[in-house]
């Protein structure tokens, strides 16, 4: 396999020693590898790079490892293994809810690690085929790597972080699916708001008003959630 054909991983982490003991091994395996050392460089990276495997620690300087995924999760499904030292189980139990592949401890041993990438790997898309990123419901286009929204191709929208989180999570949904209330408190808010309905209601009254001619794409499945798209 060559260096171009090589699937690149995103190892992020703050620790310098893992960068040094995992990039050697991972290349050693015919892997790439692209190094993140906060989430601020994770994000980028995934938005620019497009890898094909995330390896995430949570205990990052910047922003929680749990943040990280459910920010990620916003714009794509390329496969995440938490490689983490906390070793609680309901740690372990919320970044799976949010969208993690895998789970291994550190310390961990490098064989193990390889074979969890690898078996993640083959569960990917076959090669060349990505997630969509550039969405369009009517007179709005969601651009989930630039992470910008506009009207009429013209009007870029002036969304707070939170704003756009919400109308990522609603578009990556598709055309016209229901999306639960659950599902955004934990994507936009955490795991620890999954009851602050009051949020939500209050954020997606917010996004309607800034959507404007285009808020009815949002359209609300009482006690349920939301739809989001354009009437079937």
């Amino acid at each position: 396999m060559t260096t171009r054909d090589a699937a690149r991983i995103l190892v992020v982490d703050d620790e310098p020693q893992i960068h040094r003991f995992l990039k050697p091994a991972l290349e050693a395996a015919g892997l790439a590898v692209l190094r993140a050392d906060t989430a601020a460089d994770a994000l980028r990276l995934m938005a620019t790079q497009s890898p094909e495997l995330v390896l995430l620690d949570l205990g990052l300087p910047d922003m929680d490892g749990q943040e990280v995924l459910l920010r990620l999760r916003a714009f794509s499904l390329v496969p995440v293994i938490i490689v983490s030292a906390r070793e609680r189980e309901m740690e372990k139990v919320q970044a799976l809810d949010a969208g993690a592949d895998d789970y291994v401890e550190k310390p961990f041993a490098l064989a193990e690690l390889l074979a969890r990438i690898r078996a993640a790997l083959r569960r990917v898309a076959p090669a060349g085929v990505k997630p969509e990123t550039l969405l369009r419901f009517g007179p709005l286009e969601v651009d989930l790597a630039r992470r910008t929204a506009r009207l009429d191709e013209q009007e870029t929208l002036r969304l707070t972080p939170r704003e756009w989180e919400l109308l990522a999570a609603l578009a990556r949904a598709g055309d016209g699916r229901v999306v639960t209330q659950r599902h955004l408190l934990a994507t936009v808010w955490g795991a620890a708001h999954l009851k602050d309905t009051q949020y939500l209601r209050v954020y997606v009254a917010q996004l309607r008003q800034k959507l404007g001619e285009a808020a009815f794409l949002i359209r609300t499945e009482p006690g349920v959630g939301y739809r989001f798209g354009e009437d079937p």
